[in-house]
């Protein structure tokens, strides 16, 4: 019995890393597709962490102890979308762990905007950021945490609506999304990834669109 508990214990999936994705220039803030890097952001500053540059990672990174009492490090890759698992693959490299470590945050079109999704692994879902990744830790078994921004109104239009600033609607609520987001990690971080899965997958901020 005892080992069985071991094991279960074991299986807690608790990260040691949060990866934001976005893109590195100033025309991408507050882009929708750069809403990984608005969550580290807000997490830095709430848990008053200050960003460095890293040449060896290719990537803004700063660390600290996170409000479980946990060191938790945090990523902004500067390597662009596309090429993201450069990073992750040099800071996994150089403090040896895991790619079940990392919890990657980033953008999902085929969520409604508000909508929070964690899961322990998948696919990349067309995203180039989570191919990169894939790709460069050797598979899809990762935590991920992914941030609903909506569709966008075609296929000619989705590179307009990725790289284009939230509605004013949504604006308004991206505060109450920061808290909510806050809220999930912490819990990943307090009680293990499946325990916050269970507990915010079905949550989200709702914003009424408005035609401008």
């Amino acid at each position: 019995m005892k080992r069985l508990i071991m094991n279960n214990e074991k299986n807690i999936i608790i990260p040691k890393l949060l990866i934001g994705l976005g893109n590195p220039e100033t025309k991408y803030d507050h882009t929708r597709h750069n809403i990984g890097f608005e969550v580290v952001d807000y997490l830095a500053n709430q848990w008053g962490f200050s960003w460095q540059k890293s040449t060896k990672f290719k990537a803004l990174f700063t660390e600290g102890i996170a409000p479980n009492r946990q060191k938790i490090r945090l990523v902004k890759p500067l390597t662009y979308m596309n090429n993201s698992g450069q990073s992750v693959q040099a800071i996994l490299n150089w403090y040896k762990l895991a790619a079940e470590d990392i919890l990657v945050i980033y953008d999902d079109m085929d969520l409604p905007f508000g909508r929070l999704r964690l899961r322990l692994s998948g696919s990349a879902g067309g995203h180039n950021g989570m191919k990169s990744i894939i790709s460069h830790v050797g598979g899809p078994k990762f935590p991920r945490f992914r941030l609903g921004i909506g569709k966008s109104g075609g296929k000619s239009a989705t590179i307009g609506h990725v790289l284009g600033q939230f509605s004013s609607s949504e604006k308004k609520v991206i505060g109450e999304l920061m808290t909510l987001t806050e809220d999930a990690i912490t819990s990943c971080l307090k009680d293990g990834v499946e325990k916050a899965m269970s507990l915010y997958n079905q949550k989200s901020i709702s914003a009424d669109e408005q035609k401008e």
